[in-house]
């Protein structure tokens, strides 16, 4: 297992729905330009960490003024761009050094890395929405918000939509070590 004080560069970047619903048909359900601006500026010059599906899906690859690393099963997947790990553990030593590197999905990639990022930014959009992928509840036993926007409305989409903010709670040892006894 990996300490997770090592992978503290870890960020994960997602845009959920509030009934946890973040895509269908390995498609986005919305198209709020604020929000993929503000996913532009975040991520751009740092690494975007995701699957092969989230890859495949981009409308531009590789995402410019960005290292892109597809994590895959596939020992023989290359594309131009994209630098390729086959575990978990290689590509936190591929972002081991940086200041920080971000988790961009798919599904699975982000219930495989939660354990390891230390920081979300996640959009919250506020409405139900069908969908046949999930994001996994936040748990605030883990994690506080550290930050939280107004919420803004789409012209375009007719959403409202807010920006948060939640960081890893630090470890209590004490209490990890009370419960061992």
């Amino acid at each position: 297992m990996f300490d997770i004080n090592s992978t503290t560069n870890l960020s994960l970047i997602v845009a959920i729905a509030q009934n946890n619903a973040i895509g269908r048909d390995n498609d986005l359900l919305w198209h709020i330009s604020d929000d993929l601006k503000r996913f532009k500026a975040l991520t751009s010059g740092h690494t975007v960490i995701m699957g092969r599906n989230t890859w495949n899906s981009l409308p531009r690859r590789p995402l410019p003024k960005r290292r892109n690393i597809v994590l895959t099963h596939d020992t023989v997947f290359c594309d131009e761009g994209a630098e390729v790990a086959h575990s978990i553990s290689q590509v936190i030593d591929m972002v081991r050094d940086e200041d920080e590197a971000f988790i961009i999905g798919g599904a699975a990639i982000y219930r495989q890395f939660l354990p390891f990022v230390s920081r979300m930014y996640v959009t919250w959009v506020w409405q139900d929405f069908h969908a046949d992928v999930f994001f996994p509840v936040i748990d605030l036993s883990v994690f506080n918000k550290i930050n939280e926007s107004e919420r803004y409305l789409d012209d375009e989409s007719g959403l409202t939509y807010s920006y948060c903010e939640y960081e890893r709670r630090p470890v209590d040892n004490k209490s990890v070590f009370k419960a061992k006894m």
